[in-house]
């Protein structure tokens, strides 16, 4: 059975920087691309940052870039998220993605990834 869980979240402050943390069991992480989602209140689940299989090939929203890290830790089969310059719109829940094939296919059609429950992320000014 394949399961993501996420751990990082909190209540930080604009401009303050946070971790999340996703950790996949249940399937081999090397050939599973591992991604971010975040919900904000009242708004659809949005694509954040991705890091593909296979390679270090990494996608990031516009709205994240520059601000936000996205990488892998094949030994720990562990993906991150590190975000910085945090701002109020980052607030949201932070779900981790998995998919076994391409980051497009994972942005493409969400209803087939792998999902964890979520991490909360507030950001106050």
């Amino acid at each position: 059975q394949v399961k993501l869980v996420e751990s990082g979240g909190g209540t930080v402050y604009v401009g303050d920087s946070l971790r999340l943390s996703c950790v996949l069991s249940g399937h081999t992480f090397s050939g599973t691309s591992m991604g971010w989602y975040r919900q904000a209140p009242g708004k659809d689940r949005e694509f954040v940052a991705a890091a593909a299989r296979w390679s270090d090939q990494t996608y990031y929203s516009d709205s994240v870039k520059g601000r936000f890290t996205v990488a892998r830790d094949e030994t720990q089969s562990t993906v991150y998220l590190q975000m910085n310059s945090l701002k109020s719109d980052d607030t949201g829940i932070y779900y981790c993605a998995g998919r076994r094939g391409l980051v497009e296919t994972m942005r493409s059609s969400p209803s087939l990834n792998y999902w964890g429950q979520g991490t909360q992320v507030t950001v106050s000014s």
